[in-house]
């Protein structure tokens, strides 16, 4: 009886803690091709409303870089 309740509660809680961490996953894996692949970032700016030179695409690329980094050492 009880259970009609709680497993359904738990399944959902679990559900949205592993999309959650998928979901961060999926994101930092686009953030790091975005790094690489310019034009990705250039698209992914104009639809945001930002027309950006190459000097603010480099200097993009370069904290995105940066941060990456960090995030990796904080990771150790």
């Amino acid at each position: 009886m009880w259970y009609n309740y709680v497993i359904p509660i738990v399944t959902l809680l679990i559900g949205l803690v592993g999309g959650f961490f998928a979901g961060v996953y999926y994101l930092r894996k686009q953030m790091e091709k975005m790094q690489n692949d310019p034009d990705m970032m250039m698209k992914m700016a104009k639809q945001m409303g930002y027309n950006l030179n190459k000097q603010q695409m480099q200097k993009a690329q370069q904290m995105m870089g940066k941060q990456q980094m960090m995030n990796k050492q904080r990771r150790r």
